[in-house]
């Protein structure tokens, strides 16, 4: 799958093993690909990511995600199911780490190194790059791009598309930035 990455697709993974090395994190995630994705310049993801704005609030963007590695990984929509039964995630955090401290409950900081100097995909950035693979194929595209890359960042569930569409990047206007208003779900214009 990796020879029909553009270069700039390449430079995205690539940038994202190396954020997950600078904070010592044990394994690429999500997030990684996504931040590493807001530095990439001259793509279209780079245009509907500056369309957005969401270069302005690279800053509130990681402090969601530290929020919600503070919670354990638990999106917003999972905060409020549980606070609908009677949970108080925050109280919860809070309690853990008053008896183990700050960050107890934040995952996928592991300061260990793996043997071959390599660091692993999670399953989660795994699957952003197969689902990268099938919205390419779904367009009718024969590489996968950085926009294939941002769209299947937002079409996974989960707290990286959480967080952007609390930044107000959701699948669909990602795809508008993208294609514009023109296109349907697949990409194509449509008849008028």
């Amino acid at each position: 799958m990796f020879e029909r990455f553009t270069q700039g697709a390449r430079a995205t993974v690539k940038g994202a093993v190396g954020h997950a090395e600078r904070v010592g994190a044990g394994s690429v995630t999500e997030e990684h690909l996504l931040l590493a994705l807001l530095e990439q310049e001259g793509s279209r993801a780079s245009f509907a990511v500056a369309a957005l704005g969401l270069h302005g609030r690279r800053a509130s963007l990681e402090a969601s995600f530290a929020e919600a590695r503070r919670r354990g990984g638990l999106t917003k929509a999972d905060t409020d199911a549980l606070a609908g039964i009677g949970i108080d995630v925050g109280a919860i955090v809070d309690r853990v780490e008053g008896a183990h401290g700050e960050g107890a409950l934040a995952a996928g900081r592991s300061g260990r190194r793996w043997w071959s100097g390599h660091r692993p995909f999670t399953p989660g950035a795994k699957s952003i790059l197969e689902k990268s693979l099938r919205v390419a194929l779904g367009r009718g595209d024969r590489f996968i791009g950085e926009e294939h890359l941002l769209l299947a960042l937002t079409a996974a569930p989960g707290v990286v598309a959480d967080v952007l569409a609390e930044h107000g990047a959701t699948y669909a206007t990602v795809h508008r930035a993208l294609y514009g208003p023109e296109a349907d779900g697949q990409g194509h214009a449509k008849a008028g």
